[in-house]
């Protein structure tokens, strides 16, 4: 399989977790990165450690913050990781329309607001990697807001994958399990095949560089969540209750 090498990277939500990882494992691999955040002290710190990387500080909610960034871009990398977002959990089958909104906002509009940003950097060869989650693939419990978000993004992938096919321009969706990060931090459950965030980066790098257009880690607690995906739903709903 012929593997794919990008000179450039721009990554969202690279001030922790996952995207901060995969800034310094691509800036390590003498990649010029932009790395995007909301934390100017914390990009700062990231900047000293490698030169390699530029930091663009914007809330991904704020489309004009976004625009005001896009345009300290000279040359546009070739691959764009949209990797930001957040992530509430509601309790007891309440819902809260505020915390739902909240989590879509961050997850959904911020992401559709950097895409809107950048499609017009876009050319032929050009990847676009949107980092969802495999809760989007099964109902989970407490996953309403989190898990709702995660789908609309599958959603709109693919929809992207098909829209810009003719205009050579690629798309990929990662479908992680659970990642060790600030946010599963939080988590007071028991979260099945944890993952380390060098783990997930090398897994999401070798996905990219191979080409491929969805990206699944672990490979046994995904796999499992995607045999479940393809049962009935009262199946699926029977198994994820006893699963987490």
């Amino acid at each position: 399989m012929k593997m794919v090498e990008h000179s450039s990277v721009f990554i969202t939500g690279a001030s922790s977790g996952i995207g901060l990882q995969l800034a310094k494992d691509y800036a390590d691999s003498d990649c010029k990165v932009y790395a995007c955040g909301r934390s100017e002290e914390r990009l700062s710190e990231l900047t000293k450690e490698r030169p390699a990387i530029t930091p663009l500080i914007f809330d991904a909610t704020d489309k004009e913050q976004i625009s005001h960034a896009l345009k300290s871009i000279d040359v546009p990398p070739s691959l764009w990781i949209l990797n930001a977002g957040n992530c509430e959990y509601v309790d007891d089958g309440y819902i809260d329309s505020v915390l739902i909104r909240r989590v879509f906002e961050a997850n959904v509009m911020g992401t559709v607001n950097v895409l809107e940003g950048i499609q017009s950097s876009l050319a032929p060869g050009h990847r676009v990697v949107i980092v969802g989650s495999i809760a989007s693939e099964v109902a989970l419990p407490r996953a309403e807001a989190y898990g709702g978000s995660k789908a609309a993004l599958s959603y709109i992938a693919r929809g992207l994958q098909l829209d810009w096919a003719r205009k050579r321009i690629d798309v990929s969706i990662v479908f992680p399990g659970f990642v060790k990060t600030p946010l599963t931090d939080k988590n007071t459950f028991s979260m099945p095949m944890l993952v380390t965030p060098e783990r997930a980066s090398l897994s999401i790098r070798s996905g990219i560089a191979k080409g491929h257009s969805s990206i699944y880690f672990p490979r046994r607690f995904t796999s499992i969540l995607r045999v479940v995906s393809m049962l009935p739903y009262r199946w699926q709903t029977y198994l994820a209750k006893r699963l987490l």
